[in-house]
């Protein structure tokens, strides 16, 4: 047998470092996206960690109009405002 590169992909966790306090010019920051299953056809999306210049209302107005659904935004003491 010859001997071959292998390499096993390791597991990313790209939320790993949302927390983390460094703002530096490298800092990333992520849009948390979660999807949750309800009973049937019904499921709930919440949107979270969109830049403070970006309107949550106008967001969630075209995402109404787009998918003929429903939502709210909600300010929440730890995650800040969230759409639901």
């Amino acid at each position: 047998m010859s001997d071959l590169d292998i390499q096993i992909p390791t597991a990313f966790d790209p939320f790993a470092d949302a927390n983390a306090e460094d703002s530096g010019a490298g800092a990333k920051e992520y849009v948390h996206i979660r999807i949750q299953q309800r009973n049937g056809r019904k499921s709930l999306t919440t949107v979270q960690g969109l830049k403070k210049e970006f309107s949550y209302n106008k967001i969630l107005k075209d995402l109404k109009k787009e998918f003929c659904c429903n939502g709210t935004v909600v300010q929440d003491p730890e995650l800040g405002q969230v759409c639901v």
